[in-house]
């Protein structure tokens, strides 16, 4: 790369001698040919009399995952610069990640998080997870950029691999033992079972995107279509030919999937099927668990190459538009499938005995608007859903906004769940050194109240009633926990094996918080906080708010042991 200044030529007078190296290179037969060829190459090109030149940014330009904006000259200079056109929508974009990944890997000086480690909760690790599935202390995991399935055991808090050898796979059949079986990219995991008389979920589904394809692992001995009996812990293919397609077939392995991301069962009569998210085909498919035959719901088109036939539009069948969705849902309940119609940065509904497909959350912006209903409320490309046990509510996640939704699909409003950081529950990399648990903020507007000091000594503990009062005629948002939480800053001796936080779950029936004195006081003086966050809806549900209030209590900690200290009353009226 020519310094500014320098003698140079333009890049157009690179062109003849690159296609010429093009051509050389699909004649080559073994590597050391096309090494050779490439050496060559770049042995002429060095012995240019004149320098290529290399065109500065423009200024002005937006830069993503840098402190600043960067010159070629000034930044690139004498470097190797790779140039990578990508898009985290395209599976094949996402297979090369792994090679970039050993670039920095070996020429950076800082290794990245990500890694494929087994065992405890606090050693092991996992790259990129996608899809998870949950059944009594067990979860599995989509570990998608790793290519495996893992096992998370809740009780025994340890970590293994069930499926998958840690490097993308290119088989397309499977049938091995799944810790044997090379797989690539699981994206979505659910539960499922071999047959109508089978009591219990033994089958754990895959939307296999990396080979195009819907897969299943045995959790016990069973029996897919038209298969005899597998073994458990066999992983193996169950519907796609591995070509990417929008291609309809009865015959399962004769059918084509773009990037399958979401899936979604629904086993009872008459549906009896998978749902699949295609997102490259932007389409919504079925899959018999029956006999196996992908069936068109919503989006796409007839030509199953046409992997472009997207867009935003509410209809019928291939007239309903999709923008590469990557979640669906099934509703048991009103019988209907939610999709996270992800680009179009909606949340549709369909009914799969019409195959009407609408709108029912979402502008098309993206853009983050908790609104009074549905339709004014706005997302940033969903990714993924799920439905809570009684169908009333929907949880999205809302993944550039990073948060996750709630939609009441009774009330049609839309609030934001909190999300409580727990140590104690990381799995993903070691535990970090003294750090302290992340606590929500409170917003600037919410009133903080003083009161009055508390005398207590090591060992006594306090009480402390929350006695709060909504606006007449509101009610608390069910599926959007309300809760409290203890801060003692500067005095974080105080909170050691307290219980920090909790939920609200109801207005008449509000919680008691309990703090015992260590017994070792760093301190005679600390200040601790109780702060509360509620969610609350007006009764006809037509606007949702969030409210907060903090309350400060001076302790002062003395050797004096008292028989009784009142409960402390925090009472205040929104």
């Amino acid at each position: 790369m020519a310094a500014p200044g320098a003698r140079s030529c333009s890049l157009s007078g690179l062109l003849p001698a690159q296609t010429s190296l093009e051509y050389a290179l699909l004649d080559a037969v073994t590597q050391e040919e096309k090494d050779s060829l490439v050496y060559q190459y770049l042995q002429k090109v060095d012995g240019w009399e004149q320098d290529l030149s290399v065109p500065e940014f423009p200024e002005g330009l937006e830069w993503l995952n840098t402190e600043e904006s960067i010159s070629v000259y000034r930044d690139l200079c004498g470097k190797v610069v790779v140039l990578d056109f990508f898009t985290y929508c395209c599976i094949n974009c996402i297979h090369l990640l792994p090679d970039l990944h050993a670039l920095e890997h070996t020429y950076s000086d800082k290794g990245p998080n990500p890694g494929r480690k087994d065992g405890m909760f606090s050693e092991s690790t996992f790259n990129s997870p996608q899809g998870v599935a949950i059944m009594d202390n067990i979860i599995y995991v989509a570990d998608t950029e790793n290519h495996l399935i893992r096992k998370i055991d809740l009780e025994a808090e340890m970590v293994s691999t069930v499926a998958g050898i840690g490097i993308q796979g290119t088989d397309k059949e499977g049938g091995a033992k799944g810790e044997e079986q090379p797989i690539s990219s699981p994206w979505d995991i659910v539960f499922g079972r071999s047959g109508p008389e089978v009591q219990r979920d033994d089958i754990l589904w895959i939307a296999m995107a990396g080979t195009h394809q819907i897969w299943a692992f045995l959790l016990d001995y069973g029996r897919l279509p038209k298969k005899n009996e597998l073994k458990k812990g066999t992983c193996l293919r169950f519907a796609g030919s591995g070509n990417e397609e929008n291609r309809n077939n009865s015959y399962p392995h004769k059918a084509g999937f773009a990037q399958p991301s979401g899936l979604s069962l629904a086993s009872e009569e008459p549906w009896s099927c998978l749902f699949v998210a295609d997102s490259e085909s932007s389409a919504v498919r079925t899959v018999s668990l029956k006999d196996g035959a992908v069936k068109q719901l919503v989006g796409g088109e007839r030509d199953p190459t046409n992997l472009f036939a997207f867009g935003d539009v509410d209809g019928v069948g291939i007239n309903a538009k999709l923008q590469h969705p990557l979640g669906v849902t099934w509703d048991k309940k009103r019988n209907l499938v939610y999709v996270a119609d992800s680009y179009n940065h909606k949340i549709k509904v369909v009914d799969p005995k019409t195959k009407n497909c609408t709108t029912l959350a979402g502008t098309g912006d993206a853009s983050n608007v908790i609104g009074s209903n549905f339709t004014d409320s706005t997302f940033n490309e969903p990714g993924g859903l799920c439905i809570g046990e009684n169908g009333q509510l929907l949880y999205v996640a809302d993944t550039n906004n990073h948060q996750i939704k709630v939609m009441d699909l009774e009330t049609k409003t839309v609030s934001v769940l909190p999300v409580f950081r727990s140590e104690s529950a990381m799995v993903d990399g070691p535990f970090p050194a003294e750090k302290q648990k992340t606590l929500p903020r409170l917003p600037k507007s919410a009133p903080g109240i003083r009161l009055s000091p508390v005398a207590a000594s090591p060992g006594q503990t306090l009480q402390f009633k929350l006695r709060l009062d909504l606006p007449s005629g509101t009610k608390l948002t069910e599926g959007a926990p309300s809760c409290w939480f203890l801060s003692a800053e500067g005095n974080e001796w105080l909170l050691q094996g307290q219980i920090p936080s909790g939920e609200i779950e109801s207005i008449s029936s509000q919680p008691t918080i309990s703090l015992q004195i260590p017994g070792d006081c760093l301190s005679l003086e600390a200040v601790l906080s109780i702060s509360v966050f509620l969610y609350y809806c007006s009764a006809d549900s037509s606007a949702c708010m969030m409210k907060g209030i903090s309350f400060s209590q001076p302790l002062q900690i003395t050797d004096t042991q008292q028989d009784y200290i009142p409960p402390v009353e925090l009472k205040y009226i929104f």
